[in-house]
């Protein structure tokens, strides 16, 4: 950014959108398989919170809106424990957990899961390294 290029006070992300076919099915996975706060519905939308950053689960609005959403990465503190949870919730694991990188002060683990409507989503974990 120059001097002349002021910031416009961009600092997070709000809300993210996620493409649903059926919101109340993608509601109960949100809410009962994930364990997020649902905050609110309106009409056809649901509202969730993750940590300060509002999900928002919506049909597209248009045909060229109708695909998976990003890939959303969830930070939990134990990644075996919650993918042991998960698991006994229903959630469908396209892996285990498993090493990603070794960083120099912390070892990163993911696992990747999908909701009902097969939007990949991950679990991300920054354990302290192993020795």
């Amino acid at each position: 950014m120059t001097a002349a290029t002021p910031s416009i006070g961009i600092s997070c992300i709000g809300q993210i959108a996620i493409n649903v076919r059926d919101v109340d099915r993608a509601t109960t996975f949100y809410r009962d398989t994930l364990g997020l706060p649902l905050l609110f519905t309106a009409g056809a939308l649901a509202f969730f919170d993750c940590g300060g950053v509002r999900l928002m689960l919506s049909r597209p609005e248009k045909p060229e809106f109708d695909h998976p959403s990003s890939i959303l990465y969830f930070t939990v503190p134990d990644i075996a424990s919650a993918h042991r949870q998960m698991l006994s919730r229903g959630a469908h694991f396209e892996d285990t957990p498993h090493l990603i990188a070794k960083m120099p002060n912390h070892d990163l683990w993911m696992t990747h899961f999908r909701d009902p409507d097969q939007n990949l989503l991950a679990l991300m974990c920054e354990m302290p390294p192993a020795v």
